[in-house]
């Protein structure tokens, strides 16, 4: 039986040390019967190959180990809808935030072009995002045990005319799509307003707008429609759940922003763009009118989000 006595041993080296002769005593005997049952079954001694069968039929050591005791996680388990939900609520501000810094850096850097808007945007969110990621999991990992107190209180606490009403799938609303909706409200507002804000007045203002001069005013009326985009948004993110009023809000601010979209490709050119150093190899026209067709096809996404939302809502009323 020394192949046993190492199996056993091989377990117990796993496993805690105050752990070790109870589970070693409950495994042995639990290999005894295996074998004592298959001995009766052929009528004559074990060999050596069929005690290995029946020791390599119950598992690796390490793993029979995990099975009398589990691995404490990382996180552990009445944490982890906390932990992830923190996760995701700083995430994503830190990316509001890189969206609103490299944004100045663009509007304000003398040789800060497009493709080193988009580098220093994904480089930088990737290194507050390793960064936010490893505090927020050392944070709960080193969180005490009798941290679990107070998920408890909250879980006793709750009553069943606190839940929300019985929704659709679709009612729920994902972080991501808040986020990626206040990161754009973000950047149209600095793109819009930066350098109005830096000059004393609005005419030099224009001349450094990435806007051209007939554009600009039209998006300075149309930022208070941006500014209700961010209460809806911060609405969305304090309910999660989306609902009557909330949604007629939403069908009223992309409903502006297909209008808004609509008049700018439908107007003179969009941009002011120094051609000066690529004339030679593009023509300007042509590119002003790419980038009128490009405005025309994104005012399609807030034309399908009004249809969506006047659809749902419409739901919403026969339910």
């Amino acid at each position: 039986m020394d192949l046993v006595k190492r199996y056993i041993a091989a377990v117990q080296r796993e496993l805690p040390e105050p752990k070790r002769q109870e589970i070693g005593r409950e495994l042995q005997a639990n290999i005894m019967d295996q074998l004592d049952a298959l001995a009766e079954q052929t009528g004559q001694d074990l060999t050596d190959q069929q005690v290995a069968d029946v020791l390599k039929n119950m598992g690796h050591p390490t793993q029979v180990a995990r099975q009398f005791c589990p691995t404490e996680p990382l996180i552990r388990a009445h944490l982890m809808p906390l932990y992830k939900h923190t996760l995701f609520m700083v995430l994503g501000v830190l990316f509001v935030l890189q969206v609103v810094f490299m944004t100045k850096a663009w509007l304000t850097g003398a040789d800060f072009g497009l493709i080193r808007f988009i580098l220093g945007l994904a480089s930088g969110f990737i290194e507050d995002a390793v960064f936010g990621f490893t505090a927020i999991t050392l944070g709960f990992a080193l969180m005490p045990v009798n941290a679990a107190a107070g998920s408890s209180k909250t879980y006793d606490q709750w009553h069943p005319k606190q839940l929300p009403p019985v929704g659709a799938g679709w009612q729920h609303i994902s972080l991501s799509d808040i986020f990626s909706d206040l990161a754009t409200y973000a950047f149209l507002l600095l793109i819009i307003w930066l350098p109005l804000w830096q000059q004393n007045f609005a005419v030099t203002a224009a001349a450094q707008s990435v806007f051209s001069a007939h554009v600009l005013p039209l998006l300075m009326w149309f930022s208070p429609v941006i500014v209700l985009g961010v209460i809806g948004s911060l609405w969305q993110l304090s309910r999660r759940l989306w609902h009557t009023p909330l949604l007629r809000l939403n069908v009223l601010v992309n409903l502006a922003f297909t209008l808004m979209l609509l008049t700018l490709a439908l107007s003179g050119p969009l941009l002011q763009l120094d051609t000066d150093n690529w004339v030679r190899h593009f023509d300007p026209n042509w590119l002003q009118r790419t980038i009128k067709f490009f405005v025309l096809s994104l005012a399609l996404i807030p034309a399908y989000e009004v249809v969506r939302d006047l659809l749902r809502l419409k739901r919403l009323s026969v339910s």
